[in-house]
């Protein structure tokens, strides 16, 4: 067959074979097509077989690759490249959308997420700050101001008192009033 196309001397997977090959599926040759499908189907399965990590899938995508080489030859343009080539961009193309399929009807439950952090944890101070603005929100203005100035500005008592003018003991008692305050909002 292959002295009747004039590829007696071609090298067996030379692009005029491909060629040839091709023009004969395009006729219909089914013997044509068993030729291409020995020569690639390895290829076509491994990238398959790469991508997707499921053996009957990548039989699948196998199947579905040569059907399309079948049904529509004229989609391989020898210009842009090889058909090896080409085969193996199609398979790897088709095997991912396969996995993008599939993706979606994965539970919810069976993906399990990785945190450096302990979520638990982190939601549970989330809620103790919630709660503690709210108690600092309903504190008397001075005691508020004066522990806002200890804890969040870091003044000492005596600068405090420096700043506003009021007591060193006033502000030791706004700041141990305010602390007992939020203490026993935490406690109850």
């Amino acid at each position: 067959m292959y002295r009747e196309m004039g590829l007696a001397n071609a090298s067996p997977q030379s692009p005029q074979d491909d060629a040839a090959l091709l023009a004969l599926v395009r006729r219909g040759d089914e013997h044509a097509m068993a030729s291409l499908f020995d020569r690639y189907s390895r290829v076509v399965y491994s990238v398959a077989l790469r991508v997707l990590r499921d053996p009957a899938s990548a039989e699948d995508i196998l199947q579905e690759v040569f059907i399309q080489i079948w049904r529509s030859p004229e989609g391989f343009i020898a210009v842009r490249g090889s058909l090896g080539g080409w085969l193996t961009v199609v398979a790897r193309n088709r095997s991912i959308d396969a996995l993008r399929r599939k993706r979606p009807s994965e539970t919810i439950d069976d993906l399990s997420l990785a945190s450096q952090y302990d979520l638990a944890n982190e939601a549970e101070r989330n809620t103790m700050v919630e709660r503690a603005r709210g108690v600092m929100a309903k504190l008397p203005v001075e005691q508020r101001k004066t522990l806002e100035m200890a804890f969040f500005d870091g003044l000492t008592h005596t600068e405090i008192a420096e700043m506003t003018g009021d007591p060193l003991g006033t502000v030791k008692t706004r700041i141990r009033s305010a602390l007992m305050t939020l203490r026993k909002a935490f406690l109850a």
